[in-house]
């Protein structure tokens, strides 16, 4: 039985996981912003996971049982959940080439407020007034940055929600599949569906034909794959070791501490994304996106609060890749 001062220790082990892993997806971020005015979508994918997948094999693997990461008794919630990851990935990264950082960030937080939702309709939890206000607040705070029906509304706005619920998802699977699979089982196969689906589409419209017709916040995903600019290898370097260190060290922080207390750090990534919108994309959240930002935010960090005193592990924060 662990005593209070050992738990206090493990939350302490969590939180610094937490915290390095919201530096990871921010500078994760920040490279695919960088990288999406000269590449695809699919063609960043793919060499960030044939970054990512050596980084594992060398420096991961042998930590976790060497070639036992590969054995699996749910291949096809594998399959499931290689394709919540890849998808939710790509609609992430093409809200983060479109908009500003700051407003793509705030945008996906609304997965702790899905997962809540999906909670309730996948796993049969009960969910009082006090959160579904909550849930209701970040959802004003979503509507305020997209701003649907005015000249400021971008389709690229959706993308983040639809990353959101895809992150969701996948988090509802890696809930089910826990019990049995490792979190290292789970990200090599992950790295493995973004390299098959990415090669995939590549052969399918890589060649850019698409790119011309289609709506300009879809432009980063149907263009055509180009030359590797060697300027930006370390940048494809980032993206890989950053992604996978992101997934290693979010994965420990929910296995070493509680899982409302490693939430909380999690949202250090939004101070960050606004740090990095003025400091390295020259952009600033105006009134009304700043408006929406504090609801999402304050409406997640309620449901951590809430998560913690009722000592339950139901709104993890945002797992990503």
């Amino acid at each position: 039985m662990m005593t209070q001062v050992s738990i206090e220790r493990s939350n302490l082990m969590g939180a610094l996981c937490a915290f390095t892993a919201a530096l990871c997806f921010s500078f994760n971020d920040v490279a695919i912003k960088f990288v999406s005015d000269g590449y695809a979508l699919h063609q960043v994918v793919f060499f960030r996971a044939m970054v990512a997948i050596p980084v594992f094999l060398v420096f991961v693997m042998p930590f976790f049982g060497g070639l036992r990461v590969f054995r699996t008794r749910r291949p096809l919630a594998h399959v499931a959940r290689g394709l919540c990851v890849v998808c939710a990935n790509s609609f992430l990264f093409m809200g983060l080439a479109a908009l500003p950082i700051a407003d793509a960030v705030a945008i996906f937080f609304v997965s702790p407020l899905v997962i809540t939702v999906f909670s309730i309709i996948f796993l049969r939890e009960k969910v009082g007034a006090r959160r579904w206000g909550a849930i209701a607040v970040g959802f004003v705070g979503v509507l305020l940055i997209v701003r649907p029906g005015t000249s400021a509304f971008q389709l690229a706005s959706v993308f983040p929600m639809i990353a959101a619920t895809l992150y969701a998802g996948m988090h509802i699977i890696a809930r089910r599949i826990g019990d049995t699979e490792s979190a290292a089982t789970m990200a090599i196969f992950s790295q493995t569906s973004f390299v098959i689906l990415s090669v995939t589409i590549g052969l399918s419209i890589g060649d850019g034909r698409f790119a011309d017709a289609a709506p300009e916040d879809l432009n980063f995903l149907l263009r055509a794959w180009a030359p590797i600019d060697p300027a930006d290898i370390p940048v494809f370097i980032l993206l890989g070791v950053s992604g996978l260190a992101g997934v290693l060290f979010i994965s420990q922080a929910y296995r070493l501490s509680e899982a409302a207390f490693a939430a909380s750090f999690e949202y250090v990534s939004m101070p960050m994304a606004i740090m990095w919108g003025v400091t390295v994309f020259g952009t600033w959240p105006d009134g009304v996106a700043w408006a929406g930002i504090t609801l999402i935010l304050g409406s997640g960090l309620y449901l951590v609060w809430r998560e913690s005193r009722k000592g339950q592990h139901v709104t993890d924060g945002p797992v990503r890749r």
